[in-house]
């Protein structure tokens, strides 16, 4: 089940609130939110629900026993037991064939391992349990006695199948004790509509754009310009998709009383690569800092260690994503670009025009995401190549800087670029900012915050009845 459906717009989320809300006893709100968390997953996946549970029963009856032990080799032993325990159903779902089929390609075998069928946001919910027992056994947080509240913990629908990712100790006291106020709904909802207007009306249609128009990875068919714009239309697709997820669970949470981070900052306006995975999944840049980086020493122990250190954490980034080989050579382009501004050109880059920095952050992210869309190297080569306004097909020779497919995507979808550039830049905080200078601007900005909040609530459903292209791209992260 996903957010932007009607199922769960017209059917499972009102008879959520009629149930939830019917008592303010926190158990019967807990049970509730617990039962239709374990119902949403399991429309998509009504067998590994149960891979779920037990992995998160393994690490709540482990935590308890960390907890209670006094000996550290002991405790040790037990976090170790429980991060094993919570990554064997993720890497033998996700890594498995990668892992068999690179070993056979090296041994000269013909044998290859058929992919398995990848359980809806297995990677979110493992590193949240593991952040629940790291936490524990680091003493940030007081062990959950309740194996109840702990799987609603790592259950809880808003930001189970996406994330973002939901450290325990931020929200260990709200699963006891938390508030849902009138005010808090109505900012909750307000924040849903938002995520579900980018999804529908703008990620939803540079995904089908790219799809119908096939600008790029068609071989003779490319053009400069083309290959490009498609870059283009997949970052703002990636971003309108993910943010607009971030944005649902945030409001969600939000509505039954729990305080989610944020998890995008909008990072298409970044000076720098730095700056860019600052503002970027904020929550997986947090968690493989605060669980890998860290713990590995972070930049505490000189430079190799610390250029070694980041090469780690960016490997394991671009597997997080996937088991592809461009996934890791995603990873590894970063770690470069990463590497290259602090070691390299360090404060030197802060005399570059702050315009110039933006243009070139800009471009080379969307060569990133080049690398991320394609599976297939020789599809990936093309495009690459085409960003450079050359083909490989019969003979390295140069392409057309645009051709019939580009010219009637332009004039097909004149106003979208207009609209992503917008929706991209921070235009709705600095309106809040300054209509929150006065009572009566507030009172104005709040009825207009209002009415567009409904108009693209309306907007959203009309487009949503009459469109078959629905998917949430980071469902299958």
């Amino acid at each position: 089940m996903v957010f932007s459906s009607t199922t769960f717009l017209f059917l499972f989320l009102p008879l959520l609130f009629l149930l939830y809300f019917i008592r303010k006893d926190i158990r019967w709100r807990n049970g509730v939110l617990l039962v239709f968390s374990l119902l949403f997953y399991s429309v998509g996946e009504p067998v590994w629900v149960v891979g779920m549970i037990v992995v998160t029963l393994a690490n709540w009856a482990l935590s308890l026993a960390i907890h209670r032990e006094r000996q550290d080799s002991v405790k040790k032993m037990m976090l170790a037991l429980a991060v094993v325990i919570s990554l064997v159903l993720l890497i033998w779902f996700k890594y498995s064939a990668f892992l068999v089929n690179t070993v056979a390609a090296l041994a000269g075998s013909q044998y290859r391992m058929a992919e398995q069928h990848l359980p809806i946001g297995i990677s979110f919910y493992t590193f949240q349990v593991l952040t629940y027992t790291v936490d524990v056994y680091r003493k940030k947080a007081a062990p959950q006695k309740s194996f109840f509240r702990t799987l609603l913990y790592i259950s809880c629908f808003p930001q189970l199948i996406a994330g973002p990712i939901v450290q325990y100790a931020d929200i260990a006291d709200a699963l006891s004790e938390r508030k849902s106020t009138p005010v808090a709904f109505y900012k909750g909802m307000r924040r849903f509509v938002i995520g579900l207007s980018k999804k529908v009306l703008l990620a939803n249609l540079c995904g089908q754009i790219l799809e119908t128009t096939q600008l790029a990875g068609s071989g003779a068919d490319m053009s400069f310009f083309g290959a490009w714009f498609s870059a283009l239309l997949y970052a703002m697709q990636l971003y309108f998709d993910f943010s607009a997820y971030s944005d649902m669970a945030i409001g969600l949470g939000k509505i039954f009383g729990f305080k989610y981070k944020e998890n995008f900052n909008y990072p298409y306006i970044s000076a720098s690569i730095t700056e860019f995975w600052r503002r970027w999944h904020m929550s997986l840049s947090g968690f493989f800092r605060d669980y890998v980086y860290i713990p590995l020493g972070g930049n505490r122990k000189g430079t190799g260690r610390t250029i070694l250190n980041m090469a780690i954490v960016w490997s394991l980034t671009g597997l997080w994503h996937g088991a592809s080989w461009n996934f890791v050579l995603w990873g590894v382009y970063y770690f470069i670009l990463l590497v290259v501004e602090r070691f390299v050109l360090g404060k030197a880059l802060e005399r570059i025009p702050a315009v110039i920095r933006h243009a070139v952050t800009i471009l080379f992210v969307l060569i990133g995401w080049v690398i991320f869309y394609y599976t297939d190297f020789a599809a990936l080569t093309e495009h690459f190549l085409a960003l450079f306004g050359m083909s490989r097909q019969n003979g390295l020779h140069l392409i057309p800087l645009w051709n019939e497919k580009l010219i009637f995507a332009l004039k097909q979808y004149t106003v979208l670029p207009l609209l992503m550039a917008e929706a991209c830049l921070p235009v709705l905080p600095k309106l809040q900012e300054w209509f929150s200078k006065s009572e009566k601007r507030e009172r104005i900005g709040n009825v207009l915050a209002s009415v567009a909040a409904t108009g693209l609530l309306i907007l959203s459903v009309v487009f949503l009845l009459g469109q078959t292209y629905n998917p949430f791209i980071y469902f299958r992260f």
